[in-house]
C-alpha cells in the first residue's frame, strides 16, 4: 500500500505542474485573468497563438503518460497488479492537472493529462478518439465539443476493439470515469454549447 501511495502522490505532483500557467508567467500573463480563465492549452492559444498551444497541450499529455505509465514501470513490485497501480496514478495525475498544489488545488479541464493516461493504458482506441476529436474541431472550431464527444467515445471504442471479457478489463471501467469526468468539467460548456454560445476557436461566432 506504501507503495500505491507514494507513486499515486509522484503522479499527483506529476499532474499538478501547472505548464499553461508556466508559459503565461514567462510571458508576463497571468493566464487565470485572460479569456476563460482556464490555464489550459485552449485559452493559451488565446493568448499566445497555435504554435504555444500545440506545446502546451503535448507537455499536458506527457504529464499524464509519465504519471500513468512511466513511473508504474519503474517501480511498481511484482506482487501488485501493474494495470491496476497505472490506473490509480492515471486518476491521481488527472486530479493533479484539475486540482493543481501549485495553483490552490486549481487547475485546468484535464483533458489532455487524460489523454495521456489513456495512450498509456489503451493507445489504440484512444488514438481512434483523438481522430474523433479533431474531425469535429476541424468541423465546428469547438474543442469542448470535440473533448466532450471523444471521451464518451471512448469506452464505446474500447467495447468495440475488446468484447471477449470485457467486463473483467479493468480500463473499461476506467475509460467511463474519465469520460465523467469530462463532462462533469464540461458542464458550462455544455450550456452554452445548447444555447449557441460557446467559444469557437479560428472562427466567427460564440461568446465567453
Amino acid at each position: 500500500m506504501l507503495h500505491i501511495a507514494a507513486l499515486a502522490l509522484l503522479s499527483y505532483l506529476v499532474g499538478s505542474v501547472p505548464i499553461g500557467f508556466m508559459v503565461g508567467k514567462a510571458r508576463g500573463v497571468d493566464l487565470r485573468t485572460m479569456g476563460s480563465g482556464n490555464v489550459g492549452a485552449t485559452n493559451v492559444y488565446r493568448a499566445f497563438g497555435f504554435r504555444v498551444a500545440i506545446f502546451v497541450f503535448m507537455l499536458d499529455v506527457s504529464k499524464g503518460f509519465v504519471g500513468a505509465a512511466v513511473l508504474p514501470a519503474i517501480w511498481t513490485p511484482e506482487a501488485l497488479s501493474i494495470t491496476w497501480v497505472r490506473m490509480i496514478c492515471g486518476i491521481a495525475a488527472i486530479a493533479g492537472s484539475i486540482a493543481s498544489v501549485f495553483l490552490k488545488f486549481k487547475g485546468g479541464k484535464g483533458v489532455a493529462t487524460a489523454v495521456g493516461v489513456l495512450l498509456g493504458l489503451e493507445p489504440f482506441s484512444t488514438i481512434i478518439g483523438l481522430a474523433i476529436w479533431a474531425a469535429l474541431f476541424i468541423r465546428y472550431r469547438y474543442v469542448s465539443l470535440g473533448s466532450i464527444v471523444g471521451a464518451v467515445a471512448l469506452p464505446v471504442l474500447i467495447a468495440v476493439f475488446n468484447r471477449n471479457g470485457l467486463l473483467r478489463y479493468p480500463v473499461f471501467y476506467f475509460s467511463l470515469l474519465v469520460a465523467l469526468i469530462v463532462v462533469v468539467r464540461h458542464r458550462s460548456n455544455i450550456g452554452r454549447l445548447l444555447k449557441g454560445t460557446e467559444n469557437r476557436i479560428g472562427g466567427a461566432g460564440g461568446g465567453k
